[in-house]
């Protein structure tokens, strides 16, 4: 496994001086948020993760971003934890795209994080509504409360929600199939050619 790097930590100290931009330069927001123009200019695809509405926005995502990125990256490595934040972004955005005007921010992404956790280490104890609870149980609830609130008009990104945690537990599926065939190999016994061809000379003569 490789040396973790806390991405998620610089991830979030970026979140934070993006946001300090964008209060001091709202022109800055407009050409990196997700819109109607993000076809025919698809780094906002990419550039909106990086976006927030506001300091509470913000808050909320680092908290989650700190506690559910490092654990999975302590599991997977600093560079897959990366891509599946930054794919499942990216696709959630995507498919978001589709449903509003315009959207920002991380939480697809992180999202997507959650829901490669969830795959991965389903049992693992987090912090997560006020309380402790199994993985699998917090990323229960935040499915249900994303599904509930695609019906009650709001400005959170629901179905982006949704979207960043399914790829995530897609990316999670195939990490978790990966680690498998790796143990498998690990366990096997290899055994020279040369040995194998003495064996058969010494014992399996038939003369």
């Amino acid at each position: 496994m490789e040396k973790q790097k806390f991405y998620p930590m610089w991830i979030a100290l970026i979140l934070v001086i993006v946001l300090i931009i964008q209060s001091f330069f709202p022109a800055f927001t407009e050409i990196l948020i997700l819109n109607e123009n993000s076809w025919t200019q698809p780094w906002r695809f990419l550039t909106a993760i990086f976006l927030h509405g506001g300091l509470i926005h913000l808050l909320y995502n680092i908290i989650a971003l700190v506690i559910f990125g490092l654990a999975l990256e302590k599991s997977i490595g600093s560079k897959k934890f990366l891509a599946v934040f930054l794919v499942s972004g990216i696709l959630a955005n995507l498919i978001s795209i589709n449903f509003y005007s315009s959207s920002l921010g991380a939480s697809g992404a992180i999202m997507g994080v959650i829901g490669a956790l969830t795959i991965i280490s389903p049992l693992m104890l987090v912090w997560a509504f006020g309380m402790i609870l199994p993985m699998i149980v917090a990323a229960i609830v935040y499915i249900v409360i994303d599904s509930i609130g695609i019906f009650i008009p709001s400005n959170v990104g629901h179905i982006a929600h949704l979207s960043g945690i399914f790829f995530g537990m897609v990316f999670g599926i195939i990490f978790r199939v990966n680690q498998k065939k790796d143990k498998e190999k690990t366990h096997k016994i290899h055994v020279p050619e040369h040995i194998l061809r003495r064996w058969e000379t010494l014992y399996m003569r038939t003369d």
